[in-house]
């Protein structure tokens, strides 16, 4: 199974990739559609505070200045869902790769929250 992305992470990313094809962007860019989401489900983790705006948009601004989209997505979604119950959360947690990708974009988040959450 190394080298496989499981057919649940594979089905999410086919979802989110017409979004980044929606509109030209350079390598390692993010839609703008991807930004502001990202920012809007920051903001909500910390209150809806304004100052939140800033810092939030800072820490997916350095995400995306050292992974591709497509990675941002792939990885984000290992993270995000290894903590579904049951078979359909075994896509997430069991296979090495997927945890492997879990857990570098889980340093890549954290490395970026210090940097821009503290401001």
């Amino acid at each position: 199974m190394r080298g496989r992305i499981p057919p649940l992470l594979a089905a999410v990313a086919v979802l989110y990739l017409p979004l980044a094809r929606a509109a030209p962007v350079r390598d390692n860019d993010f839609p703008t559609s991807a930004r502001v989401e990202y920012v809007l489900e920051c903001m909500s983790q910390h209150g809806g505070r304004q100052e939140y705006l800033y810092k939030c948009s800072c820490v997916i601004d350095r995400i995306g200045a050292g992974l591709a989209y497509e990675d941002y997505v792939a990885m984000s979604a290992a993270l995000r869902y290894q903590s579904l119950q049951g078979e359909r959360g075994a896509e997430f947690r069991d296979p090495k790769n997927v945890k492997d990708m879990a857990g570098r974009y889980k340093t890549l988040l954290a490395e970026a929250e210090k940097a821009c959450l503290t401001l």
